[in-house]
């Protein structure tokens, strides 16, 4: 794993090189990225276990999303990382550190993986090479990640990914297409002083 210019706790995003994958700001004046993050946002299986909290419907409403990440990226708050192959740079999905604290030192991290990139243990690869930069690079203490109940791939992914499951949290998150009703969420977390995965999490099957 490598990533182009460390970051710390300052300075531009860097880019992240690792188990097949490379992890790059996205960019939000580039026609191409906003297309993906509008595809990424709008697919299905995505709004079955996410909601937004402002609709994205067309690549003007992307777009802005998008420069709302990359004013998170630049004032240390949150990292937007585009999911690309190493070798091809297709763009396969998208991986975020958010709501950077600065003084406990955690985030949450979140995570999608385009229809035709799955079954291919995108996110689990993805989440692992973030997940090292946030706990060593980005100096975090501790990351969390929450995923709606019954989402029993994401459970999986977290747990390869040494995200040990910490309990429900009732009401956490918005029921899908609604901003008016909730449901909950399995909370899941890694500490900087977990031990590291091993390559077992890169070489299991039946990830997304």
């Amino acid at each position: 794993m490598s990533s182009s210019g460390g970051r710390g706790r300052s300075g531009p995003l860097p880019g992240l090189r690792g188990h097949g994958l490379h992890l790059r700001p996205w960019d939000p004046e580039s026609r191409a990225d906003v297309e993906v993050w509008l595809r990424g946002l709008t697919d299905p299986e995505f709004q079955r276990w996410n909601t937004p909290f402002r609709p994205i419907t067309d690549p003007g409403s992307a777009r802005e999303s998008l420069r709302r990440c990359a004013q998170y990226d630049a004032d240390g708050t949150g990292a937007s990382f585009r999911i690309a192959d190493a070798g091809s740079g297709t763009a396969l999905g998208h991986i975020g550190v958010n709501d950077m604290h600065p003084v406990l030192r955690r985030a949450t991290v979140g995570y999608w993986v385009l229809p035709e990139a799955r079954g291919r243990g995108v996110a689990t690869r993805a989440l692992l090479l973030a997940a090292h930069w946030a706990l060593t690079e980005r100096g975090l203490h501790r990351l969390e990640l929450n995923h709606a109940l019954g989402h029993e791939v994401s459970c999986r992914v977290a747990e390869r990914c040494g995200f040990r499951h910490e309990g429900t949290l009732r009401g956490a998150i918005l029921e899908a297409g609604r901003h008016d009703a909730f449901r909950d969420a399995h909370l899941h977390a890694r500490l900087a002083a977990d031990p590291e995965p091993g390559p077992g999490a890169v070489t299991a099957t039946a990830a997304p």
